[in-house]
Parts: C-alpha cells; sequence; structure tokens
C-alpha cells in the first residue's frame, strides 16, 4: 500500500513525457477571469527560437510524441509557426489550444502550412457568459469564426470549455452551437482556485455540486456521440462514479482513473524554460528546473518536483481520501485541483464518488476562501474545507462583475 512506485532510472522506460503543453509566450489578448498563469504581458526573458528549437529536438530525443502549445496566446509570439513547423520536422504531432480573438485567415493558413494539425478554440458559456468569463467583448463571436476557419484550411477542430457556475447551466446549449459549428471534440474541466479565479471565488463550482453536474455531462456524452461528438473531461473530472467507464472506458468500458499524470507521461513548458510535470501546477511549488540550466531528460529523470507523482503513495494522502476505497489507485485526483485550494494535494473534494457517499449519510462539503492570492502567475489563495448537512441553508451570491487584471473591453485589434 505504501510501495513507492517509478523511483529508479530503469523505470523510465514507461515514464516518459508522451505529451508536452508548452507554453510558449505569456503575453495574451483576452483578460479572463478564472486564468491561472494570469496572462497577459509576455513574462521576462522568454526563450530565444533557437532555444525553443532546442527543446524540440530535447523532447523529440525523449519519445514525446504530441506537443500542445498555448499561452497566453500563442499566435502573439512571432516565431509561433517556426515552432510548429520544427514539431511536425521532428516527428511529433503538433496541436493548439486557443481562445481565437485575433486568430486571423492569414495565421490560420501560416500555421496550416507549418503543419498544424489540431487546434482546440475556448469557448466557455454562450456570447453573454462568455464575452464576461474572457473579459473581452466580441471574443465569443470571435472564437465561432477561429472554429469556421480552422475547418475552412483543413485544421482539425475541437472546443475546451470551463465549467463553473455561470457557464454549468449553458452546458446543453454550448454543446448545440459547437456542433452546428462543427467541432469534433469537446473537453470540459471545473474552473480551478488559481491565479484570476482567486478573484473570483464565486464562479467556483461548489464539491456537492458534482451531484447535479455528473448526470448532466452523462446525458450530454451520450447525446454528443450519437451526433459525432466525442466529450473528454479533464483530469479534475469524475473519478469512480457511475460514469466513470463513460469518461475513461475507451472501448471496452473497462477503464478508470489512474491517478494524476503529471511528470508520468505528461510534461509542462513555461514560456522562460521553467519545467514542471504539468502545465496548470503552481510555479513556485512545481518548478523542476529550468531548461537553460540543465537538459531536459536531466530534469526530467531527477527533479524531485517532476517524481511526486510517481511516487505518491496512500501514506501521501489525507481527509475522506486517505481511508477512500479507490485512494491506491487514485491517489488523490488532480494535484493541481487540490494544491492550488489546499496548499498541497492529496485530498480532493471535487470527487463524484466522495460527494455521493457523504450525501448516503447527509453530508456535503464545501470550499471557503480565507487568503488572498499575492497575484502572480500560477499562484494560490488558500480555502478551507467546510463538511456540513447537505439540507445546510447558505446564500450564495452569483457573479456579478468579475474580476480580471482589465475590465471588460472592447475589440483589440493585433496585427497578424
Amino acid at each position: 500500500m505504501g510501495e513507492k512506485r517509478y523511483v529508479d532510472d530503469r523505470d523510465l522506460s514507461v515514464c516518459k513525457p508522451i505529451y508536452a503543453v508548452w507554453e510558449i509566450t505569456l503575453k495574451c489578448d483576452l483578460s479572463c477571469a478564472h486564468c491561472g498563469s494570469r496572462a497577459g504581458s509576455a513574462r521576462v526573458e522568454e526563450l530565444s527560437t533557437a532555444e525553443c528549437l532546442d527543446i524540440v529536438r530535447q523532447l523529440a530525443a525523449m519519445g514525446c510524441r504530441e506537443v500542445t502549445i498555448i499561452g497566453g496566446e500563442a499566435y502573439l509570439r512571432k516565431d509561433w509557426t517556426t515552432i510548429i513547423k520544427a514539431i511536425r520536422d521532428a516527428g511529433m504531432d503538433a496541436s493548439m489550444t486557443t481562445g481565437g480573438k485575433n486568430l486571423t485567415e492569414k495565421r490560420v493558413v501560416d500555421a496550416a502550412r507549418a503543419g498544424l494539425q489540431q487546434v482546440s478554440v475556448s469557448v466557455d458559456g454562450l456570447e453573454d457568459v462568455h464575452d464576461q468569463i474572457r473579459g473581452v467583448s466580441g471574443s465569443y463571436a470571435a472564437a465561432m469564426r477561429s472554429i469556421a476557419l480552422l475547418k475552412q484550411h483543413g485544421i482539425k477542430v475541437g472546443v475546451n470549455s470551463q465549467i463553473n457556475a455561470l457557464s454549468m447551466p449553458q452546458l446543453p446549449e454550448i454543446m448545440e452551437r459547437i456542433i452546428a459549428a462543427g467541432a469534433v471534440g469537446w473537453q470540459l474541466q471545473l474552473t480551478v482556485a488559481m491565479g484570476n479565479a482567486v478573484e473570483n471565488p464565486e464562479l467556483l463550482l461548489q464539491p456537492y455540486e458534482l451531484l447535479t453536474l455528473m448526470p448532466t455531462l452523462a446525458e450530454l456524452y451520450d447525446s454528443g456521440t450519437a451526433r459525432g461528438l466525442t466529450i473528454v473531461p479533464g483530469n479534475n473530472i469524475g473519478y469512480f462514479g457511475p460514469y466513470e467507464r463513460l469518461w475513461r472506458g475507451g472501448p471496452d468500458g473497462q477503464g478508470h482513473w489512474i491517478g494524476c499524470n503529471a511528470g508520468q507521461n505528461t510534461i509542462g513548458l513555461e514560456a522562460d524554460g521553467t519545467i514542471k510535470g504539468c502545465p496548470s501546477l503552481p510555479t513556485a511549488e512545481y518548478s523542476g528546473g529550468n531548461i537553460r540550466d540543465l537538459s531536459l531528460e536531466e530534469i526530467w529523470r531527477h527533479s524531485a518536483a517532476l517524481r511526486f507523482a510517481r511516487e505518491r503513495t496512500v501514506d501521501d494522502l489525507s481527509g475522506h481520501c486517505r481511508t477512500c476505497y479507490y485512494a491506491d489507485l487514485c491517489r488523490g485526483g488532480c494535484s493541481w485541483t487540490t494544491h492550488a485550494l489546499f496548499g498541497k494535494p492529496g485530498n480532493n473534494p471535487y470527487c463524484h464518488y466522495r460527494a455521493l457517499q457523504l450525501e448516503k449519510r447527509g453530508l456535503r462539503e464545501r470550499v471557503v476562501k480565507v487568503k488572498d492570492a499575492p497575484g502572480l502567475p500560477f499562484d494560490r489563495g488558500e480555502f478551507a474545507l467546510v463538511e456540513e448537512a447537505i439540507d445546510a441553508e447558505v446564500s450564495r451570491p452569483m457573479p456579478q462583475e468579475l474580476r480580471s487584471p482589465r475590465s471588460v473591453r472592447s475589440a483589440l485589434t493585433v496585427l497578424p
């Protein structure tokens, strides 16, 4: 039960960075109320083109199969298509996640010529909610226009959406819109209490709301599948409830969550060369080193900050997760979600199985903000976990004016 996993270099044959998510710039043309990285301005001393091309070489040498470029907004970096071409020339798949605010036709054509294969466009609600969350009026229309442009130029297109207090009621209609637009995939994840989201805690779903959300997602999953849309819940959705086979079952319906994969088969890279096991994790606690100081392989093999998920055991868990029937397999769910809330992983209230077990006892859990974040990229505040009677009366203010580094603006023009 307490046996360490992947502690020796010989195990790296089954523990290598197959999938990389690479923030190539922190510069952004949106102002999202939930943004964990607080994107807006470029990082100090972002990597040069030559340094980026060397990273591509190192990723390929380590067996990476796919690289997703993100930001900020990846297309705001002038050499973004050079990086894409290098990824493809090295034999790896190249994809991108974008808000699409200024994804012009020229940019789409250039990306297609460079070999970009797939793009996930962020759609976080219907027009009013999306524009409010994304902080720029006109951003919903731009996202939908981007989907059309990408399809027109032969790039496979999907959608990713944040699930929060504003977007959750709109999920069925969002699905209708993105199917009509031609999306073939829809990735969903819960908004996490990191970065700008700490200033907007009313956006966060409460753990007990999974009791409503999960059946809704199951209905959407079946409906979407029948219409050619594949729904892929992110790593902070699920865990051993009655719908687990839908999320992670595969063709035979026998799969299940097997624990945080940060530093096991995924790797995150920041625009200044900082390396993490997962791109979403808090930088201060999970930086494994910088590519300017050590090779990618040295960081991957030897950094404790990247090995934590390989070596986590039940002894590292706490709260309900520590005594859960699935503890040895699950190991606390998504590390990003729980560390952002409580300053450490291993006790995850956003678990459907856990919510169901508490419901049987007439209980539920809430998270309550008790401390602000310092205002840095990938930072966190502090939240308390409250366990209470399921019928407890608690007033929940709905979001009115979301707070972000910039207020809602008119459309921003950024030239190619």
